[in-house]
């Protein structure tokens, strides 16, 4: 070993001293680094946060403006007198208008084109990542429409919709008729926002259906139409049940009552509804803390202001189960039309109309009308609210030719659309049509081509969610009851909650963050499948008429 003096030792310490110097300035220039980069990033997350409840507020404001026409349409249907519908078209008119200029402004776009370049570093399945993307696809959707083209429909719709009523009661079509064909003629230039297509129908479809195409929903439609259409046919060879009894003379105000206890037990809160008289049956949301209903109520139907009831019902609960933190935004509503038809149709038809729910429920209903109904025993009740019968009117129609009206007023509306057919020309071929697809025709407007409000409204591309949702009822159902095994046991006790509760898991909490495909598939493992419904319809209906 070579021994070294202490002038060595000395250079040794002192070059070491200078590497460490340089080794600690290194560190803390590093450090500087980092905490600059540290500060940077901070900033930048800092400023993302900031245009995230930038983007919440300006969505909020949209939101209400959306709350304040629904609060005036509900008015228009339910209170409003006659003589206030032309400032009524102007209200609404003007506050369409300012909804969307607000929600076309270059402040929203601008922050969306911020947000969304960091959208990889949020969760796919957080309410902020469904935010932007929901309002980055309503805001592309937007910004193709002029707002001159919404101002001025919002005007005629609303004008239509006073008319409409008008001619109904008259069931006169000739009345409605020039009505309607602005309506058309401002579809058609809305859908020209959107060209290229892949079908004119298309756009339309897309507002209640994102993600759906018209070739999707005729793919669908022709799968179920000929099991449908063979269905009624055979039913109609076997001996028809007795429905009779429903058609006597029931009290309203009785009638009002049972609908109103039987939408409590399912679970619709009253502190944050209530329940009204319209023209049309509907359901529209003010907001999570206010989700209302309306029914109407005949003395000689006794399904129709019960069954009106539960299907607005339907609605109203899954509103009401959208979690609160989404509220006065775009997600805090249902993922779609056919998935709010879903469940409107699924406590309408496989609970309300099921022979466990009828176990608790009609000892109530008897003790009510014991003249009408005490010399029918609960059976028989329940094969006759399940009768299969060709009718006129869609929303008095059964379960097995139901969708066939759904069927018949999309052909039409594409029709008119792409120019083979005039709106003149739909009283008529609304009669052929029905003869063609149910057997039967009306002898009037009232029960044929004015039975609807839904064209009044202008929401064509509406009809066809009515099916979808029917085929979607059924394929949740199928997964509800392979989660809750004795789910019919607990209907047969008026314990609906466990069912609500499933619902409001699975389902209802995430209100619009996910598209219906993507929903479905998260519930039942696929996406929308018509077999499960098909199997639905088959079972019900051969144990009610027999082979």
């Amino acid at each position: 070993m070579m021994r070294r003096d202490k002038s060595d030792l000395s250079g040794i310490i002192f070059l070491y001293n200078c590497d460490l110097g340089i080794l600690i300035l290194g560190v803390y220039a590093i450090s500087l680094t980092q905490n600059a980069l540290n500060v940077h990033r901070s900033s930048a997350e800092e400023n993302m946060a900031d245009k995230y409840e930038r983007l919440k507020t300006l969505v909020g404001e949209i939101h209400d403006i959306h709350s304040t026409l629904a609060i005036l349409d509900w008015d228009q249907q339910t209170n409003m007198p006659e003589g206030g519908s032309t400032e009524r078209s102007a209200q609404i008119e003007t506050l369409s208008k300012l909804a969307h200029i607000k929600a076309t402004s270059d402040e929203l776009g601008e922050l969306l084109d911020g947000l969304k370049q960091t959208q990889e570093q949020r969760d796919p399945e957080s309410d902020e990542f469904c935010l932007v993307k929901v309002m980055e696809r309503e805001y592309e959707r937007k910004i193709r429409v002029p707002a001159e083209l919404v101002s001025e429909f919002a005007g005629v719709t609303a004008r239509a919709q006073h008319e409409w009523e008008k001619a109904l009661e008259a069931s006169d079509f000739s009345l409605f008729r020039p009505h309607l064909e602005k309506i058309f003629e401002l579809r058609k230039a809305y859908s020209a926002c959107f060209a290229p297509y892949d079908h004119i129908y298309d756009p339309l479809l897309d507002e209640f259906e994102p993600g759906l195409k018209t070739a999707d929903v005729i793919a669908m439609f022709n799968q179920i139409r000929p099991v449908q259409t063979e269905l009624v046919r055979e039913l109609g060879e076997r001996p028809q049940v007795d429905s009779s009894f429903l058609y006597l003379d029931y009290d309203p105000g009785k009638q009002w009552d049972f609908g109103v206890e039987v939408i409590s037990a399912f679970g619709y809160d009253w502190k944050r509804g209530r329940q009204d008289k319209a023209v049309h049956p509907f359901t529209t949301t003010f907001g999570l803390g206010d989700v209302r209903i309306t029914t109407r109520i005949f003395n000689n139907n006794l399904s129709s202001g019960l069954f009106s009831t539960i299907h607005e019902g339907g609605h109203a609960l899954y509103e009401q189960g959208v979690a609160r933190n989404l509220s006065r935004t775009p997600l805090g509503t249902g993922a779609s039309l056919s998935i709010h038809e879903s469940q409107s149709r699924m406590w309408e038809n496989l609970v309300g109309r099921s022979r466990d729910f009828w176990v608790w429920a009609y000892p109530r209903l008897q003790k009510l009308f014991p003249t009408q109904l005490g010399g029918v025993d609960m059976e028989r009740f329940y094969r006759g609210i399940n009768r299969v019968e060709p009718s006129l009117v869609r929303v008095e129609a059964d379960e097995a030719t139901y969708n066939l009206h759904i069927m018949l007023r999309l052909e039409l509306e594409i029709m008119v659309l792409e120019g083979r057919a005039e709106v003149k020309d739909l009283p008529e071929l609304w009669r052929e049509k029905m003869l063609d697809y149910l057997g039967v025709a009306p002898d009037n407007d009232k029960q044929g081509v004015l039975q609807d409000v839904h064209w009044s409204c202008g929401i064509m591309g509406y009809f066809p969610t009515y099916a979808l949702g029917n085929i979607v009822s059924a394929q949740i159902w199928k997964k509800v009851n392979e989660d809750i095994p004795d789910l019919g046991s607990l209907m047969r006790g008026g314990q609906f909650q466990v069912l609500r509760e499933w619902l409001r898991e699975k389902l209802h909490c995430h209100g619009a963050k996910f598209e219906p495909q993507e929903l479905i598939r998260r519930i039942t493992g696929e996406q929308i499948n018509p077999a499960p419904y098909l199997k639905y319809l088959k079972d019900k209906f051969t144990d009610i008429y027999g082979k």
